[in-house]
């Protein structure tokens, strides 16, 4: 396989180095180093993709040494589809946090953008489960800086709630390993599958100990109910393109459940249907907290992240079957959910900046745009509750189809077709709020006495604790580009929407790749000609 393979990881790495030694004073360096950077990770993302589009497994071992001693990287559709989403989100968002003048608030904010990359192309790339550890803590050492950027308490708050938590993960995450290794004797992705496919039912128990570990692990990063709780605050209090960002990393541990429950722990093993039985009630019940709390919540920023909860649950319901027709839907919602997702976050930071840093919904006197970032909040909100024409409409109906046959259909078409109904009401509520009852606070011009800046009769605002504002950025920096990315981004759900038929078509041999494990497991175990 062609060095391409290794640049996903091995660009933002030098890149990210370079910032920080040579240009951690030059903001204008870092933004164009950042920006070609990314851009090139983004043509690397295209040329392995469309390698990876024949339907072939390649892999790359890192100083031709033999699997599984020898540290590799795979890259099959999956790996190549997450590189490619991961690439177009990190560089739209990247330009908004020019645009909108969050790179400004410190320092390293493009170096630590390189290093989450990296760590999340790696962690997409890696065949071997102690490197996904590896670059599950790269992603979260560069994310505890970005989730603290710009500074202020109650960031830092968030922060140190943010770090607790995952370190608790990483710990557990360990243990799954060892427990793992100990019952195969490798952590070869590839040679633990082959182990697994071997063993004697009668002498599982260590395994099944494992494999639940691992599950818990990745229910940790992604936010699966009772593991969600460090999300909402975090993603609630992070500057609004880190959150966007976090839209792909909040998937990270849902691919790593596809990876390793289709390929080393799939249904006819002898773990058998621990995942499925387990991560079905867990998704419903996600789901559900999900859209219940953009209803009940009174801020927008937390909105936003209980929406992203909510898409977290919506997308495990079909992949909890791991059959072709589940995880097809499921990769359709993927990519829909993170550009929904990430365009809700900057939608909400363009509000809050606009707002003066205030999140709360509460009545305020009408923002700056206020019709443009109106449209930009209504788009956002229906491509996120599934309404058409966007993509959210389409793939919750693949997600019904794919369903159709589970014993629990009634309940799941009842809860996603419910709580659509909840996450409708949740983002009318807000829209009101933020847009549509404003025009009651504004001063009367025909009046420039002091009575006359008072605001018009109309509702009472609530009267709500008050803390540090969420930022305080000048969206006056490139207000544009800001406006360009946050469309780019909701334009991606419309093209998703408008060519479902050929995306859907391509997911379909995805799916039937992930379903049949055995080139996966020669690709890295058999084709090792000339390696040490």
């Amino acid at each position: 396989m062609t060095h391409w393979l290794i640049a996903p990881v091995l660009l933002p790495a030098l890149m990210g180095s370079l910032m920080v030694l040579w240009m951690r004073h030059d903001l204008l360096l870092q933004r164009v180093f950042g920006i070609v950077s990314s851009l090139l990770i983004l043509g690397v993302a295209l040329i392995l993709h469309h390698d990876a589009i024949s339907g072939d497994i390649y892999v790359y071992r890192l100083g031709n040494w033999s699997a599984p001693f020898g540290i590799v990287l795979m890259l099959d559709r999956l790996a190549a589809l997450m590189l490619l989403l991961t690439a177009v989100l990190a560089v739209v968002v990247q330009l908004y946090a020019i645009g909108s003048g969050w790179d400004r608030k410190g320092w390293h904010f493009h170096a630590l953008w390189m290093f989450q990359l990296m760590g999340l192309n790696g962690a997409f790339l890696t065949g071997d489960a102690f490197n996904l550890f590896v670059f599950f803590e790269v992603l979260l050492i560069a994310s505890y800086g970005l989730v603290i950027h710009g500074g202020g308490p109650m960031r830092l708050r968030a922060g140190v709630q943010y770090i607790s938590y995952n370190l608790a993960g990483s710990a557990l995450f360990l243990a799954a390993l060892g427990t793992l290794y100990a019952s195969t004797g490798t952590l070869n992705m590839a040679d633990m599958a082959a182990r697994v496919a071997m063993m004697p039912p009668d002498d599982t128990a260590l395994l099944r100990t494992g494999a639940v570990l691992l599950l818990l692990v990745f229910a940790v990063k992604a936010a699966i109910v009772p593991l969600h709780f460090w999300l909402p605050s975090t993603y609630a209090n992070a500057p609004g393109p880190v959150a966007a960002l976090f839209a792909i990393m909040s998937k990270v541990g849902v691919y790593a459940i596809v990876r390793f429950f289709t390929l080393v722990f799939p249904n006819d093993s002898v773990v058998e249907t621990i995942a499925s039985d387990l991560i079905l009630p867990a998704a419903l019940i996600t789901l559900t907290l999900g859209q219940i709390g953009v209803l009940g919540t009174r801020s927008v920023t937390r909105m936003a992240a209980f929406a992203s909860i909510a898409s977290i649950g919506t997308l495990l319901i079909p992949l909890a079957h791991f059959n072709t027709a589940g995880l097809t839907a499921g990769l359709y919602y993927m990519i829909h959910s993170t550009l929904a997702g990430a365009a809700l976050f900057l939608v909400v930071d363009m509000i809050c900046a606009r707002r003066g840093g205030d999140h709360w919904l509460r009545l305020r006197p009408t923002i700056r745009n206020t019709g443009a970032v109106s449209v930009l909040f209504f788009l956002a909100a229906i491509a996120t509750a599934g309404l058409p024409p966007l993509s959210g409409f389409i793939g919750k109906l693949l997600i019904l189809d794919a369903t159709w046959t589970d014993p629990w259909r009634i309940g799941i078409w009842t809860t996603i077709l419910a709580t659509s109904v909840i996450a409708i009401i949740g983002f009318s509520r807000a829209g009101s709020l933020l847009f549509w009852k404003s025009h009651e606070l504004d001063p009367d011009p025909g009046n420039d006495t002091d009575e006359g800046q008072r605001p018009k009769p109309g509702p009472i605002p609530v009267k709500l604790e008050t803390d540090e504002p969420i930022q305080d950025v000048d969206d006056s920096a490139a207000p544009w580009l800001a406006f360009a990315s946050t469309g780019a981004l909701l334009a991606g759900t419309a093209l998703l929407a408008i060519f479902a038929g050929p995306v859907t078509e391509y997911l379909r041999d995805t799916a039937n790749q992930l379903t049949d494990p055995q080139p996966y497991i020669e690709s890295v175990l058999m084709q090792q000609e000339d390696t040490k």
